[in-house]
């Protein structure tokens, strides 16, 4: 799979998950075994080796959007990146709800990463932050021809197409490009939202497409191989793997889930997102949940807070607990096949199950 000047041996991108569940030793196996390893760039001043980095921190969080998304921790995950997979491409998943999205790319770009993708809305302007590096291959994540095509157009006064575009569909974890209506809808399922992407992109210099979004064996690799895709995105699998970035205890969260405690919930982002009913929920229910401060400022469809009181939760702070490994008050994203998940294995293990089969 070629993305940009960037060959990848094996069809096999690895979704980008925050926080902390995708950095280094994730991104950098990954990309060793001849996938494309991504490192979320959500939550990155929590980064367990940035005590010799000064990040400001209060209650234990990273204080507003400079040291959330901390610059200097994002280079340092990214170095220790390489230091595993050595000039092996490297991708960085960076969502455009993010406040500070086009200093985040440039901190990635001037960091050395090769691919950056880009979901979580429509990135029209994306190109604009990485006019200076044009060897930085470009992934936006779509979940319609419609998104594609807005997205091109607004891209050609960059003088720039898409390296690859990634076609997600509502089975994945974490937020949804679709309305909780439509995640149930038979027209906008991922084999069903690949055809009119793929025929679309023939003119836009026909990019690699990419299916995302519940793909768990071989036979789905093969499935969108065979409708045309060039590749797929998986990253809920990833996280059984001891290279995982998350803590021990987030992994036995999927390993003890059933199908039935994976449920869409409402986000303070404005859109669905999937994951797995916990305390949390319940604590919400019962009003002992942990009350909502802003004090890490994420993301812009919050506005501050606004919408995280509204839903009952700060997903910085959820996801950043779910990442210490604190399952009481922990936010834990997966995928519809999470449950799946019923031991640990390598990254080495799973990529040898994905190429070859079970």
């Amino acid at each position: 799979m070629k993305i940009g000047k960037y060959e990848i041996k094996h069809p096999i991108i690895q979704g980008g998950m925050g926080v902390g569940i995708s950095w280094d030793k994730l991104a950098g196996t990954v990309s060793l075994e001849g996938g494309l390893g991504v490192i979320s760039a959500v939550g990155t001043g929590y980064y367990k080796e940035n005590k010799d980095l000064s990040i400001k921190m209060r209650r234990e969080k990273p204080v507003d959007v400079m040291n959330f998304y901390n610059k200097d921790a994002l280079k340092k995950i990214i170095d220790n990146a390489r230091k595993i997979c050595g000039d092996a491409p490297l991708a960085c998943n960076i969502l455009y709800a993010c406040n500070d999205y086009g200093r985040i790319v440039e901190d990635a770009c001037e960091a050395g990463i090769d691919i950056i993708i880009t979901g979580a809305g429509i990135p029209t302007n994306m190109p604009e932050f990485t006019k200076n590096y044009p060897d930085v291959a470009l992934i936006p994540i779509v979940s319609s021809a419609r998104a594609l095509k807005l997205i091109c157009k607004k891209w050609k006064r960059y003088n720039k197409l898409p390296d690859a575009v990634i076609v997600e569909g509502p089975l994945s974890g974490g937020h949804q490009g679709f309305s909780y209506e439509q995640c149930f809808q038979e027209e906008f399922q991922l084999e069903n939202i690949v055809p009119p992407v793929i025929e679309e992109a023939k003119n836009w210099g026909n990019p690699p497409i990419i299916a995302a979004g519940g793909i768990w064996d071989k036979n789905d690799i093969d499935k969108y191989l065979n409708m045309g895709c060039a590749g797929v995105q998986m990253a809920t699998r990833f996280i059984g793997t001891f290279e995982c970035d998350a803590d021990v205890n987030m992994k036995n969260v999927l390993i003890q889930a059933k199908s039935e405690d994976i449920k869409l919930m409402k986000s303070p982002v404005g859109l669905p997102a999937r994951g797995v009913q916990t305390n949390l929920q319940k604590s919400m229910l019962e009003g002992t949940a942990p009350k909502v401060v802003c004090i890490s400022n994420c993301v812009a469809p919050c506005h501050r807070g606004v919408e995280a009181k509204a839903v009952g939760y700060c997903i910085a702070d959820r996801l950043g607990a779910a990442y210490q490994g604190d399952v009481e008050t922990g936010l834990f994203f997966t995928g519809s096949n999470g449950y799946k998940i019923d031991k640990i294995i390598t990254v080495h293990e799973l990529m040898e199950k994905l190429i070859k089969g079970e």
